[in-house]
């Protein structure tokens, strides 16, 4: 009978129940696999991706100390490629692999985030219902020229029909033909820029030789006007740009969002003996963060996010697209959601809705509701 209802459905409904069946499958035999039972288990387009890497717990290891109702997958981080042209200091999602998912994977692991529809919750159950995708890095742009990061976005707002579409980049890649090609696919594009003083930029390590990354964030403000883009802009509060006042300069830009982070560590990126990176040095107290936030509080469109707010509150997938828990202070992996499934992984993804809510996570994200002067 389901076969049948599924010739009748749009093809990315069909396909994201279909995704949703291999993930439960995939989770009865993860759930069974402590049991030493032979499962010879195989279905079309199936296929193990997960990282040989030590992977996520079979069951939980300590007590777990938030509720266990699965949290709804509503707005998803997918950072599907930790490759980077740029070497920031305190960079917490470093180079540790080049895996990127094959595109049509990529899709089918999207697919299931989505759901189906009213059908496919009523089928499957509750954990469906991404809403909105951001796509990070590394730098997304290095993939392909763009082309990469291009299609999922033409994917997920076209074929999923996501109400929004994100993509997080530190710009320096991004060409006005890719503008003309996705653009209007994209909701908004997020810049990660945290000095207006070029030096600064530099001694951090948001710099590429002789190209000044405070022009080319101007230029591609002014590409988000003209393709009807959502432009954000994110800054990392640090050791090296506290002081600094940036009211005028953000003025300017007049961004939809401005997210200000403080500077995070998370042990295995960016401290501790297996980190690619060293952000000791660029670490501040809560005390100069609070004074940064209200040097800039009248700038109505800052998010401020601390390292209390910042550290839980966000559902991440990696290049596996693996669920990374960080309560503990690094990124610990699920099982990859193609493997076993969305319902299976995510409840080892640490995932905080109530701190999610609490910082604003939740907000006017699609661009035909943001009503905006282009």
């Amino acid at each position: 009978m389901y076969l049948s209802v599924l010739g009748r459905l749009p093809l990315a409904v069909a396909r994201a129940l279909l995704a949703a069946l291999r993930g439960r499958l995939g989770a009865l035999c993860w759930s069974l696999a402590p049991l030493s039972l032979p499962l010879p288990l195989s279905l079309p387009g199936w296929r193990r991706v997960s990282a040989p890497s030590p992977a996520a717990p079979a069951g939980p290891r300590r007590e777990r100390e938030w509720d266990d109702a699965f949290p709804t997958p509503t707005s998803v981080n997918y950072h599907f490629t930790r490759q980077c042209n740029y070497k920031c200091g305190f960079c917490f999602h470093t180079a540790k692999t080049s895996f990127v998912l094959p595109l049509e994977e990529a899709k089918r692991g999207l697919a299931m985030l989505k759901g189906g529809g009213a059908f496919a919750a009523s089928f499957f159950g509750p954990f469906l219902g991404m809403e909105k995708i951001n796509f990070s890095g590394g730098e997304p742009f290095l993939q392909d020229r763009g082309e990469f990061v291009g299609k999922l976005v033409q994917f997920c707002k076209q074929e999923l029909k996501l109400p929004s579409v994100s993509i997080v980049s530190n710009g320096s890649l991004i060409r006005e033909r890719w503008f003309k090609k996705y653009g209007e696919y994209l909701d908004i594009l997020a810049i990660s820029c945290d000095s207006f003083d070029e030096n600064v930029n530099v001694l951090i390590g948001r710099g590429q030789g002789k190209k000044n990354h405070v022009e080319n964030l101007h230029k591609l403000r002014q590409w988000c006007r003209e393709y009807a883009v959502a432009f954000k802009i994110n800054s990392v509060i640090n050791r090296f740009n506290v002081e600094e006042d940036m009211n005028e300069q953000i003025k300017t830009l007049n961004p939809v969002r401005w997210k200000v982070f403080q500077c995070l560590l998370i042990e295995g990126e960016n401290s501790g003996a297996d980190a690619l990176r060293e952000a000791e040095k660029f670490i501040i107290s809560n005390q100069e963060f609070e004074q940064f936030l209200d040097r800039h509080k009248d700038i109505s469109c800052l998010v401020p996010e601390s390292n209390q707010k910042m550290r839980d509150s966000y559902l991440i997938l990696d290049e596996y697209m693996r669920f990374l828990n960080c309560r503990n202070g690094r990124k610990e992996p699920s099982k990859s959601i193609l493997d076993v499934g969305i319902e299976a992984a995510i409840k080892f993804s640490g995932f905080d809705e109530k701190m999610f809510l609490r910082r604003g996570g939740k907000y006017v994200w699609s661009k035909t509701d943001m009503k905006l002067d282009w």
